[in-house]
């Protein structure tokens, strides 16, 4: 069985960081490209980041690079996210992703492509 879980959330001021970690087990985690999305209330899902399989690309949607950063450790099947100069707009509960694909799509911010999502974990920054 497939588990996929979140942590790492919280509350935290703007200007702050927060490291998000995501916990995947019952699959070949390095067999798979691994997304980060975000939904904030009243607002549409967000593809924040993805890694291919090998981490040798990351992509980030445009309101957090240089601000966020992807990485993940295929021996231990986890993958994070560093946030770091966090603001209020960052308020969401994050979502971790397992996409069907080792790689990662030219449209991978839709979610089209993924075949496990995790339950989330809330960060809210204040301002």
């Amino acid at each position: 069985q497939v588990q996929v879980v979140e942590s790492g959330g919280g509350l935290v001021q703007a200007g702050g960081s927060l490291r998000l970690s995501c916990s995947a087990s019952g699959l070949k985690f390095g067999s798979y490209a691994m997304g980060w999305f975000r939904q904030a209330p009243g607002k549409e899902r967000e593809g924040v980041s993805c890694i291919t399989a090998s981490a040798v690309w990351e992509g980030y949607t445009k309101s957090v690079k240089g601000r966020f950063t992807t990485s993940r450790d295929n021996a231990k099947s986890t993958l994070y996210l560093q946030m770091n100069s966090l603001k209020p707009e960052d308020t969401a509960v994050y979502y971790c992703a397992v996409l069907s694909v080792n790689n990662c799509p030219g449209d991978w911010s839709t979610g089209s492509d993924i075949k496990h999502w995790g339950r989330g974990t809330q960060v809210t920054v204040s301002s």
